[in-house]
């Protein structure tokens, strides 16, 4: 059964390693949106012996580039913030986690192997947002602290918010080597197999139909 957990930043490997797939979180303090570029450059700066501008060691990742605009106090603040695909951050994101023990990792969708093995090596967590709510997690957002990085695009920039019980997240990878979408497909696959039996279907066996003529290509014969 599912537990929930409140915590404040920073986070330590203690409270990560407690966590376990399907659980929920909610974070309070703050946390950093990076996307493509942001990962590239912090990667590259890091690479280089360089020190990044922010502070990301005990922290949250967000892969979100959120809508932002200013207010009547010349003030930044949030419009939308929704999480965007994760999978393409796994490797760069993997690197980050590794040289800052980044304990954190807010997204959509999955992160791949690499990911799921440099978590539980380091004690970090993939934590899965829920489709949609973009419009809700603003309102968790009471905010913007500091913006790095505009020069990339305001979506790309490194936008420190801080947050008050961000969530509900579901925790998507745990730090044991676990994942939740590997799970369920394999799962997914033990079904498929039972069913394909039951009905006495060969899986090995290609149902596609692909017509001889593409209707429209000029080809008469």
């Amino acid at each position: 059964m599912s537990k929930s957990y409140h915590f404040t930043f920073p986070l330590n490997e203690e409270q990560i390693r407690e966590l376990q797939l399907g659980d929920l979180v909610y974070l309070t303090g703050n946390i950093y949106t990076m996307r493509d570029m942001g990962h590239r450059r912090a990667v590259d700066m890091l690479n280089e012996g360089k020190e990044l501008p922010f502070d990301l060691a005990s922290g949250a990742i967000w892969h979100c580039g959120p809508i932002v605009r200013k207010d009547a106090n010349d003030k930044w603040e949030t419009v939308s913030a929704g999480s965007t695909t994760s999978s393409r951050f796994t490797y760069l994101g993997s690197d980050l986690i590794k040289k800052v023990k980044v304990r954190a990792t807010i997204g959509k969708g999955q992160m791949l192997q690499t990911a799921v093995d440099t978590m539980q090596e380091v004690g970090s967590v993939f934590l899965n947002t829920t489709g949609g709510t973009a419009a809700l997690y603003a309102q968790q957002i009471e905010e913007i602290v500091d913006v790095h990085w505009t020069d990339l695009g305001l979506p790309e920039a490194i936008w420190v918010m801080r947050v008050k019980d961000l969530g509900p997240l579901v925790v998507g990878i745990d730090s044991h080597g676990r994942s939740l979408f590997n799970d369920k497909k394999v799962e997914l696959d033990q079904l498929l197999e039972q069913k394909y039996k039951e009905a006495n279907i060969d899986p090995t066996y290609s149902l596609a139909y692909l017509p001889k003529r593409v209707p429209a290509s000029g080809n008469k014969k």
